[in-house]
């Protein structure tokens, strides 16, 4: 667009352009140099409301990593000669554009993936399980999942078509008195739907396990496998996709909401599971890095 208004060189549309140009950029940069306050404003968050784990204070992280990165840079500028600086900060610096690049490229992928409506034509839903509470109750995050199937199944019977059949997945957790599948089961129950369209898989360990036990439950029930959906929070729904084609599943799936403090620290575990899943390429691309990082402080 740019390149097209300095083409043209008129100044009407050239100042509209510098304005939205401004519109646009002022925002961001206010964003982009602040950002810092926004990730420990988060962690500050999740800290009130949620379990204190490793996974639960990412946000915290990399917001003290910002806030703290000038000074050590400045460390290193002053530890060590000009050349091995330069080599340091060279890699830092190509390290991290390179993983914000494929975050980009992540989170692209992952709007598209939510933009996915699915026909009221399904013959099965898939709610993948997460962590009960107390062992034995199904948790909100959960229950979020759990109720936008149940949504989607009585929208399809509603639209005249036959009602699909509700396969709750997910087996019990070294703390769960009960498998994920039986306690969603019962949950599913409890809000009137009829036990036949109701079915639980209770092996399962993550969402690959997930796909590939309720496929067998599906083939056994000679249902298509290809004609359904699953359902899991927005968060998951593009790495689960890519283990429903692992699993030879050819369905696409909808997101349940989540609580706004909750999806910053989400969405960046299920990147750090999409890069854990590519590691031979990555290997290939930080060997590249520091073979730049190198060249640059030669030259």
């Amino acid at each position: 667009m740019a390149i097209t208004v300095i083409t043209i060189n008129n100044d009407v549309l050239t100042r509209i352009s510098l304005i939205c140009f401004i519109v646009i950029m002022f925002p961001l940069t206010i964003i982009y140099t602040l950002q810092w306050i926004l990730w420990l404003w988060n962690a500050w968050i999740v800290w009130r409301k949620e379990s204190h784990s490793l996974a639960n204070m990412l946000t915290l992280i990399i917001g003290l990593a910002i806030l703290i990165s000038p000074i050590i840079v400045n460390i290193i500028n002053n530890t060590f000669n000009n050349k091995i600086s330069d080599f340091i900060i060279s890699l830092i610096q190509l390290s991290t554009f390179y993983v914000v690049f494929c975050f980009a490229g992540f989170i692209s992928s992952a709007v598209m993936c939510l933009l996915y409506r699915p026909k009221k034509n399904k013959d099965y839903i898939i709610v993948l399980g997460s962590g009960l509470i107390n062992g034995n109750q199904v948790s909100p995050l959960l229950a979020a999942r759990i109720n936008k199937g149940i949504n989607f199944m009585q929208q399809q019977i509603q639209s005249g078509q036959k009602a699909p059949v509700l396969i709750c997945s997910g087996g019990q957790g070294k703390d769960e008195t009960i498998s994920e599948g039986t306690a969603m089961r019962e949950y599913v129950l409890s809000k009137g739907v009829p036990e036949n369209l109701v079915m639980a898989e209770t092996k399962s360990k993550n969402t690959l396990q997930n796909m590939q036990f309720s496929k067998k439950i599906i083939e056994s029930k000679n249902i298509n496998p290809n004609n359904g959906i699953f359902v899991s929070n927005n968060y998951h729904i593009y790495r689960a996709s890519g283990y429903a084609r692992i699993s030879g599943l050819n369905i696409n799936g909808i997101g349940a909401k989540t609580s706004y403090f909750f999806i910053p620290n989400a969405i960046i575990r299920e990147y750090i599971a999409i890069l854990l899943g590519h590691k031979k390429i990555h290997l290939i691309m930080g060997i590249l890095i520091l073979i730049v990082s190198i060249w640059k402080t030669v030259h």
